[in-house]
């Protein structure tokens, strides 16, 4: 795997240094837009560098943040100070963002997993308000819904209220993450990886998928939806919820039938970026 870049700032939200990585085009390439990338559960922007660099191959200028508790931003490891603190910093990435960009270029989010989640909960709760508007939205294997068996939803139940931040293990299998197996050893290798998960943060997840596809009907924003189909991480039937309820002519949806949650570091991740590609340069 390629070497990302290295963090390029540390921005600061709500009192906490957040790392950003950027991935720009050369001087001499035009921009077609901007996409800031939210990544996944545990995770970090550092593991994204193949994925920024088709984008910047295509015209688009890459923008990526560690989110709170994960990577090189501070915070506990998997834990939040508040319901909403994703979203917030979410919301301060889209205006320092913007903020960069000259007037009238496109802004793109693309969230992976709990970061397309996230992506999808800040689109839909600007639904109609007009507040941040972004010009598209890619989700990747987005956690609309976690799968939870009856002991995860007991636990849920209580433990927000009793320990909220007290932190567990995910329970995810990184030999699900992809069939390529280089992938799968560089992640359990990776020191900025982390397996903790606090009861407020498995509440956020476990509350804002269904909210989510509850919005479907009503959505506005273009978005192009890829997921994988054999996903063990990530329960499928989430995302194709939302792709049947959501307007054709708004939201595109593919599922890779084959692939694994990672499916942009999946072995034949050819299709997947041919449709991404495909869709992007349509559209900008």
């Amino acid at each position: 795997m390629n070497t990302p870049p290295p963090v390029t700032s540390q921005l600061d939200i709500q009192g906490n240094a957040t790392a950003v990585r950027d991935w720009p085009l050369a001087a001499e390439v035009p921009l077609r837009g901007v996409v800031l990338l939210v990544h996944g559960l545990g995770e970090h922007t550092g593991r994204y560098e193949g994925l920024a660099q088709h984008l910047n191959d295509w015209g688009f200028a890459v923008r990526g943040y560690d989110q709170f508790g994960h990577g090189n931003t501070g915070g506990v490891r998997g834990c939040l100070t508040s319901d909403n603190r994703l979203l917030d910093d979410l919301a301060a990435m889209v205006d320092d963002t913007r903020a960069r960009m000259a007037q009238g270029t496109p802004l793109i989010l693309l969230g992976h997993s709990l970061g397309g989640l996230v992506v999808a909960r800040f689109v839909g709760l600007n639904l109609g308000l007009g507040l941040r508007p972004v010009e598209a939205l890619v989700l990747s294997s987005p956690a609309l819904d976690p799968g939870l068996n009856w002991v995860q939803k007991l636990l849920l139940a209580v433990l927000p209220k009793i320990a909220p931040n007290l932190c567990v293990g995910n329970g995810l299998d990184p030999a699900m993450l992809s069939h390529d197996r280089t992938v799968v050893a560089a992640y359990k290798a990776d020191p900025l990886v982390h397996d903790r998960v606090s009861g407020l943060l498995a509440r956020f997840i476990a509350d804002n998928g269904p909210a989510v596809i509850a919005q479907a009907p009503d959505w506005t924003t273009p978005t192009l939806l890829l997921f994988a189909g054999a996903d063990k991480l990530v329960n499928p039937a989430g995302s194709r919820a939302f792709a049947a309820a959501a307007p054709k002519t708004v939201v595109s949806a593919h599922s890779f039938d084959a692939l694994y949650h990672e499916i942009f570091n999946e072995r034949k991740a050819a299709p997947v970026f041919a449709e991404l590609k495909k869709w992007l340069e349509f559209r900008f």
